[in-house]
């Protein structure tokens, strides 16, 4: 995120001598993008932040996928896959369930109630969309306070945990990427700022409050997500350090980990219906995130507010609905917690009979998050648990009963 942030206690220049009240030096820490060529914030330490006493392996959760095939459009129940309570005991980290994945991302959901490890992804960023509940995330540039609506951007190799708030189970669904995940470049100036026309604006976004310095000096166990020898490419280690990485007295910079509320995303109408690129929020290497929040419709007097058919010739579409009545789902089954997916070489649209519903309509209340991706996704384990067999076939004329596969 392109915006200088200073946070805690900072030296007047960089790369220069900072010590403590006892004259020894605190430990600088570039943390930067693309081979410092990018993005970058300075970090201060009281301790030496790459310092490990002990490595052992980690099996993150379940990565393995297989192809949609034969191709169809999918239906996920996500709220099927934590029934009861056995989300108390659960967290956001290790609790993971794969939904959907490729070579450039990979989307999961989980609902927790128990505080998550120290957690470092060092294959790309994380943007986690909090469907219910609250949390703080704890991290190694200070605290952010999160609940329902929020994205929480989290930059590759940040030193984290999720701790759950309150009586109400935490739900996520959790956009891991492959890469860093930005504001389009079309929201942004040459130089970084949110334009005019941009939908969201610095002030909508949260940086952490911090610094955040744990008191208990002892042991701490990092749980790292990395390349490697399994599944998809994808293994983990656990990393055990002499000293808690929350030790950073001080930071600036403009790369952070940040919160968003999806209530600040200020929708772009118009006279006719406006194409998915006018509600993208965030993008990664071959991905966009866009979210379709309560707004007035189509104001020209022949308008069909609802999407017209069309075909994903170079995409995968993911939506994940997460609030309000979706217009052109009713009829599908599809409801709150559910993911559909509509892959690319298949046209997709309406349900019937939802263009003649949506004729009048002035504003539509649905809360949705898309993500489209430009190579093909597989599906997870995880995902083929919860799924929907009819939904398919539910824009079949002759009816879609009892057909389950």
């Amino acid at each position: 995120m392109a915006f200088y942030r200073r946070v805690g206690d900072v030296p007047p220049k960089r790369h220069t001598q900072h010590r403590r009240p006892d004259g020894g030096l605190f430990y600088e820490e570039l943390v930067g993008e693309e081979g410092f060529s990018t993005d970058s914030s300075l970090l201060y330490h009281s301790h030496i932040p790459s310092a490990i006493i002990e490595s052992r392996p980690w099996e993150p959760p379940d990565p393995t996928t297989v192809p949609n095939h034969p191709l169809k459009p999918r239906h996920l129940r996500l709220h099927d896959l934590f029934p009861g309570e056995e989300w108390k005991a659960l967290d956001v980290v290790t609790a993971r369930r794969l939904l959907l994945a490729n070579a450039d991302v990979r989307i999961s959901y989980v609902v927790a109630g128990s505080p998550s490890p120290l957690y470092r992804n060092a294959i790309g960023d994380e943007c986690v969309y909090v469907e219910g509940g609250s949390a703080q995330v704890e991290t190694i540039f200070g605290t952010l306070e999160v609940g329902r609506g929020d994205y929480v951007i989290l930059p590759r190799a940040t030193t984290h945990r999720w701790v759950p708030k309150g009586p109400e189970p935490l739900r996520a669904y959790c956009i891991e990427a492959f890469s860093h995940i930005a504001p389009p470049k079309r929201y942004l100036s040459r130089y970084g700022q949110l334009l005019e026309n941009a939908p969201y604006c610095e002030r909508d976004l949260r940086g952490p409050i911090g610094p955040l310095v744990v008191a208990d000096d002892g042991e701490a166990e990092v749980f790292v997500k990395h390349r490697g020898p399994g599944a998809n490419g994808i293994a983990g280690t656990v990393l055990t350090s002499p000293h808690h990485p929350f030790d950073v007295v001080g930071w600036d910079g403009c790369l952070y980990p940040y919160a968003f509320n999806i209530s600040d995303f200020e929708p772009l109408t118009g006279r006719v219906h406006q194409p998915p690129p006018a509600h993208q929020v965030l993008e990664g290497h071959n991905f966009v995130i866009c979210n379709f929040v309560p707004r007035k419709v189509d104001y020209h007097p022949l308008a069909i507010p609802v999407p017209y058919y069309h075909s994903n010739v170079d995409s995968d579409e993911v939506m994940f609905y997460c609030g309000g009545e979706y217009e052109a789902r009713e009829g599908s089954g599809i409801g709150q917690g559910s993911v559909s997916l509509h892959p690319g070489g298949l046209p997709h649209g309406p349900q019937p009979g939802a263009q003649e519903r949506s004729i009048g309509v002035e504003f539509f209340d649905e809360l949705a998050v898309m993500v489209d991706t430009f190579r093909p996704l597989e599906l997870g384990a995880k995902g083929l648990a919860c799924e929907d067999p009819a939904y398919a076939w539910t824009w079949s004329v002759r009816g879609y009963e009892g057909r389950q596969s």
